[in-house]
């Protein structure tokens, strides 16, 4: 991959939740890959979203500990969120008819300069603001 890649809550979750015996290798190599490069993104919601989820959701919960040292080894890849994101995430739900909270994340990645969006929930192959999404997790 070339240029930055943001990444959604369940790239960072399949990496750390060993139960998902499919997706967490492809999670693990992508976020080794990403780390070497210094080409990783992510922002406040995305490690909001795996808090949540890594502690609450998963078969096997990670413990709040672990959960919150991972947030603070991710936090320095991490964008700020700023109001106008907001504004931008908007105009992104409308246009192209997703979730706020989707939209959200492609304002954020848009902000960062990101080239691609990796998530499992947003449609592949899509370019929404003109960064592609791609799931890593589809053949």
């Amino acid at each position: 991959m070339t240029g930055k890649t943001f990444i959604d809550t369940n790239v960072l979750i399949y990496a750390h939740d060993a139960n998902e015996k499919q997706k967490h290798p492809i999670a693990q190599r992508l976020l080794v890959e990403l780390l070497r490069t210094r080409s990783l993104v992510v922002s406040p919601q995305v490690l909001q979203e795996f808090y949540v989820h890594a502690t609450r959701k998963i078969a096997k919960p990670l413990t709040k500990r672990a959960a919150r040292e991972i947030v603070a080894d991710f936090s320095v890849w991490c964008i700020d969120t700023h109001p106008a994101d907001v504004a931008t995430a908007f105009r992104i739900e409308d246009e192209a008819r997703i979730s706020f909270w989707d939209a959200l994340i492609c304002a954020s990645a848009l902000r960062s300069g990101a080239r691609v969006i990796l998530s499992e929930d947003m449609s592949a192959g899509q370019k929404i603001a003109g960064i592609r999404i791609q799931n890593p997790f589809k053949p």
